[in-house]
């Protein structure tokens, strides 16, 4: 079943707070007939609107073709955390790509979180990009790993900008009983997602870009995006879908699943610094992942539960309560006012696909809840690309992404039976 309609009107925005709290342009018209350019992008979430934009300040025509609005999909619903590295610690992909690709790969991370920062600082103040990112361990294993990671960083990469907390400082820090230390990455930050998306939106139409909105592409090949309505001609197509896309090209398909992820939104607490008391955002070490922090009106926004079929659960809020209430019992009589789910897509490793998939086609997806930094750098590698300047793009796309076991008819069924095993390991603590 296709992503982009189970679980959403067409062309609405879910019933998020982000949506709530974001001043939305009216809909931009439909692609109907033939129109021409030298770059067609599918999909107008973070990494298509980066590219697209990078694109024409290069020079080049393009448009943008966007099954519902800009920023409907992951990029306007995720948890706003602007994460340091990738999702899958440095050690690892050293091991995976060896030193020197890896030292790069970090290199262009860095640049990733530079890019939101910059371009929130120039062109979308009201999206609130803070530093602070903090990363709590459930059990003192875990704990020595962040100890682990944080002093191969420092040394290995001169990164410095964790700061170590054991269990006393990362309480002080994380009002929660379960954490056993932590850390808090200043380098790393957060935002309002859907509104640094909709800046996006606008710098590109304001450097000259076109923006079809709901616009579903039934056919993405070299040469052109086609939908019901019409197509896009074009010179180099790019695919950014992401977790959304259906199942247009089988490469991509093979290496990307989606799964869906879930946030609540309380009603505004009477003293925020009671739960975290400065202003940053919060990760933990579960496999299914807790991830939190205080908007900017006082409301905890608390995601944590997934799930691996293309449908939401009829009762997204019991068990995102649950979770919440594990980590912090003192809301148990608190209000929640919003809840929302999205959809994103993982790779096997958990790092980006940023790939060449034919002469003239192009994607990048597979951010692996990663993203809100790593695709604008994936956006620019990919307009520096067909722009001829392939070195930065090749170390991406260098990036470990091998096909899920039986390719996309086997990666939904395959990926919960893991999930759950995880899952189940989470809950019993092991």
């Amino acid at each position: 079943m296709n992503p982009l309609f189970r679980n959403d009107r067409p062309g609405e925005f879910p019933p998020s707070w982000y949506a709530a709290t974001t001043d939305l342009p009216p809909p931009r018209p439909a692609l109907a007939g033939v129109a021409q350019a030298d770059v067609a992008v599918l999909g107008a979430g973070f990494t298509g609107l980066t590219c697209a934009l990078e694109l024409a300040r290069k020079g080049y025509s393009v448009a943008v073709v966007e099954a519902h609005r800009a920023g409907f999909g992951a990029s306007g619903r995720n948890g706003g955390q602007i994460g340091s590295g990738f999702n899958m610690d440095q050690r690892a992909l050293e091991a995976a790509m060896g030193k020197g690709p890896a030292r790069m790969a970090w290199d262009l991370s860095m640049e990733a979180k530079s890019m939101v920062k910059d371009f929130c600082a120039a062109h979308a103040p009201e999206a609130q990009c803070k530093p602070g990112v903090a990363h709590g361990a459930w059990r003192e294993a875990e704990y020595r790993e962040i100890v682990e990671d944080a002093e191969h960083l420092r040394t290995a990469y001169d990164y410095d900008a964790i700061d170590v907390l054991d269990p006393t400082g990362f309480r002080e820090l994380v009002r929660s009983p379960v954490y056993t230390g932590g850390a808090l990455d200043t380098g790393a930050g957060h935002v309002h997602p859907l509104r640094y998306c909709v800046a996006l939106a606008r710098a590109a139409e304001a450097a000259g870009v076109t923006i079809y909105e709901n616009s579903p592409v039934t056919s993405a090949t070299t040469g052109a995006l086609v939908t019901a309505q019409g197509r896009v001609e074009a010179d180099q197509v790019v695919l950014c879908g992401n977790g959304y896309m259906p199942q247009l090209n089988a490469r991509y398909a093979a290496r990307v699943c989606p799964i869906n992820s879930f946030i609540a939104a309380t009603a505004p607490l009477a003293d925020p610094r009671a739960l975290i008391s400065q202003d940053v955002a919060v990760a933990d070490d579960r496999f299914v992942v807790n991830y939190f922090r205080m908007s900017h009106d006082g409301r905890l926004l608390f995601g944590g539960r997934e799930n691996y079929g293309i449908g939401f659960p009829k009762d997204i809020t019991t068990r995102l309560r649950e979770r919440m209430l594990h980590l912090f019992p003192q809301l148990h009589d608190t209000k929640i006012d919003y809840v929302w789910g999205g959809t994103l897509g993982i790779t096997m490793k958990r790092v980006p696909m940023v790939e060449r998939l034919e002469p003239g086609l192009w994607a990048a997806a597979g951010f692996s809840g990663h993203g809100v930094a790593l695709t604008a750098i994936a956006g620019r590698c990919l307009a520096e690309a067909i722009a001829g300047e392939m070195e930065r793009f090749e170390t991406l796309s260098a990036l470990p992404t091998p096909p899920f076991p039986g390719g996309a008819a086997f990666r939904a069924p395959l990926l919960t039976l893991a999930m759950t095993w995880y899952s189940l390991r989470d809950r019993l603590g092991l």
